[in-house]
């Protein structure tokens, strides 16, 4: 198809959509989007992959021991020891399978919007974009309000920065939106630096803590003593410890990143698209150890954080309320040494929030554009940074940047994501027959589903905001499927040698169409038809090609076309045609006609019965209705010049 001339956009707008797709600008592109369209790259071994996630799942350390405390109080290592069991037992088989089920970044989403059609698919994928915008999006908040709390409450900047928090918080988040508006090209050799770093000050902190409880033997004692004190024997233990499990949910992060960053690994030489075998395997070994070295981490910093630091300094206002490691690294390895640890933290905590917008730019572009609920600039970066810094900005004052009251709305994104891929592998493992997959998976998603439905009992706010996002999201998606329903979203049109000899043949008088909605396909049909197009109109003749579009899925907004061609009757030349919307197929066929002929082509419609506003819906929702005048504007959008628009009738 050709494509209409547009004035050349102004600097700042052409800096702005650099990189947009022309899907959908003018004229539709002969070729249908592929969903995975990126920029070649030769991938990365899969250990430093395992950092570019790891930034966003290995920074929980900076909070989660802190979080721990506050939730289960003496119980903390306990609890976290079933957090491990659920990690390790759990949310890990599920996203392994998830990564050999849906090997190209798109996630437990895209394995369940294959599961539903129609609009209650499109509805059930917006609901958990809303979700998944909540995890991302609070960890964007999340992270770089703890960061500041670690700049905030290092020694040497406390009485400078106090009251500060929010400030140095905003400050962070429109950096991090910065270097996205820039252009994040190669965030993996940072990452891998970050994690190596404070992984490795991290091992400092635990053998000294672990050293301090060997030497200092009372303080386990008195542990344990405490312990059995307030909760009597073991089995009350693990009791509680099941009961405050919810609060502990932020140390499941990170598992959907994993698979979000499945492209960038590299995989074997002999990987394709369809069979990236190399690819599954090695980010089944990235979930794997990245997994088990969280295990480690959590385990020992909880012990040693709540046997070493007073219950009371873990309260909103104590010195390790939020940075319960950093309290240890300047308590027992000096001030310098805790400022190092303090800047790592601080990196890798923003960088977190990196790989969280990173998500987001991949997730949100894959799915809303695709549906026609995003304007055309939501697939430029830079628009959407904007968009989410802002966004960002406003969760970080509702908030106000305290990390505590985020984490529920953190551990609702991210157990609705992780109760939603245990689902999918549930029944992908039906599917192919898997017995006993099938019921551990069945467990797995009732452990999940529980702990979600806990954590949005004690902690509402989390699916306050979490509700927030979703009605925003498909709000904003309606208005701009309405505002974008007269739009041309044929991708591509393909004819069989049949119709292409009808609309040949056609080439050397008039070309004429008539749209007709099949009904019985017999003789009188078509007989009648021709007809009543004839008496309409007031022309002669019967050189005409009937034109019948079958619709499929309404709720699809962009498809290509197939065009099949027939002879029925031994006279009536039809060609039939499958899509989401009547009206766009028509005028795709339109304009492809004209593009591949040269002539203006004619079409000829009968007026459709019914209140008009009605009709309207009826084309919104299910692709049909007013088929004539939606067509004709159709027609008009996608090409401004009417001596080249193919002319439409309706009588």
């Amino acid at each position: 198809m050709a494509t209409t001339e547009h004035p050349p956009p102004g600097r700042l707008r052409a800096w702005m959509l650099e990189g947009l797709s022309d899907m959908g600008k003018g004229h539709a592109p002969q070729t249908a989007p592929d969903t995975e369209a990126a920029p070649e790259h030769k991938g990365q071994r899969w250990y430093r992959v395992m950092c570019l996630t790891g930034v966003d799942y290995f920074s929980t350390l900076g909070y989660q021991p802190g979080i721990a405390a506050l939730a289960a109080g003496l119980l903390s290592p306990v609890a976290t020891i079933v957090l491990v069991v659920v990690t390790l037992a759990g949310a890990l088989p599920v996203y392994r399978r998830v990564a050999e089920e849906s090997p190209h970044g798109e996630g437990s989403i895209a394995m369940l919007e294959r599961l539903l059609s129609f609009w209650k698919g499109k509805l059930f994928v917006l609901t958990l974009l809303g979700f998944a915008a909540t995890d991302f999006l609070i960890t964007i908040t999340l992270s770089a309000a703890d960061a500041s709390t670690h700049l905030v409450e290092n020694p040497h900047l406390t009485s400078t920065l106090h009251d500060r928090q929010m400030v140095i918080t905003l400050v962070l988040v429109a950096l991090l939106g910065a270097v996205f508006l820039k252009g994040f090209l190669e965030a993996i050799g940072v990452a891998v630096a970050l994690v190596v770093v404070y992984l490795g000050l991290n091992v400092v902190v635990v053998a000294v803590g672990l050293w301090h409880v060997i030497t200092e033997g009372h303080v386990v004692t008195d542990w344990a003593d405490a312990l059995t004190a307030e909760h009597g024997n073991v089995f009350v233990m693990i009791g509680v410890s099941l009961l405050v499990f919810p609060k502990l949910a932020l140390g499941l992060s990170g598992f959907e990143t994993g698979v979000a960053v499945m492209p960038h690994v590299q995989g074997d030489p002999d990987d394709t698209a369809e069979h990236p075998r190399g690819r599954i395997r090695d980010t089944k070994k990235l979930l794997t150890t990245a997994a088990l070295i969280m295990s480690v981490f959590l385990i020992a910093t909880s012990f040693i954080t709540t046997v070493l630091i007073p219950e009371k300094e873990f309260e909103s206002g104590g010195q390790a309320n939020g940075r319960a490691l950093a309290y240890l690294a300047h308590e027992y390895l000096g001030n310098a040494f805790g400022t190092v640890y303090d800047v790592s933290t601080i990196a890798i905590l923003w960088f977190a929030g990196a790989s969280a917008m990173a998500g987001l730019l991949n997730l949100m572009p894959r799915y809303l554009p695709r549906y026609g609920m995003a304007p055309h600039w939501a697939r430029a970066v830079r628009p959407m940074v904007i968009v989410f810094t802002l966004v960002a900005f406003l969760v970080t004052w509702i908030f106000d940047a305290d990390v505590d009251a985020q984490g529920g709305a953190y551990a609702t994104g991210v157990l609705v994501l992780m109760s939603s891929a245990a689902i999918a592998v549930t029944i992908a493992a039906r599917r192919a027959r898997q017995r006993g997959w099938t019921v551990g998976f069945a467990a797995i998603s009732a452990v999940l589903l529980y702990v979600t439905v806990v954590n949005v009992i004690e902690r509402p706010d989390g699916v306050k905001i979490g509700a927030c996002f979703i009605a925003g999201i498909i709000l904003v998606s309606l208005l701009s499927r309405l505002a974008r329903a007269f739009e041309l979203r044929v991708t591509s049109v393909t004819l069989d040698p049949m119709a292409e000899r009808f609309i040949r043949d056609m080439a050397s008088r008039k070309i004429r169409f008539i749209a007709n909605e099949p009904d019985q396909r017999d003789k009188a049909e078509y007989r009648d038809k021709i007809e009543q197009i004839r008496k309409d109109n007031d022309i002669p003749g019967e050189d005409f090609v009937f034109a019948e579009v079958t619709v499929v899925d309404p709720s699809e907004f962009e498809s290509g076309l197939t065009v099949r061609g027939e002879v029925l009757h031994g006279r009536y030349r039809v060609l039939t045609l499958e899509s989401s919307s009547i009206s766009n197929a028509l005028a795709a066929l339109l304009l492809h006609t004209r593009d591949s002929t040269g002539c203006i082509p004619h079409i000829y419609f009968e007026w459709t019965e019914g209140n008009p506003f009605a009709n309207f819906l009826r084309f919104f929702l299910f692709g049909q209705g007013e088929v004539a005048p939606v067509t004709r504007e159709v027609l008009r959008e996608a090409e401004p010049d009417r001596d080249r628009r193919p002319r439409v009738h309706t009588g």
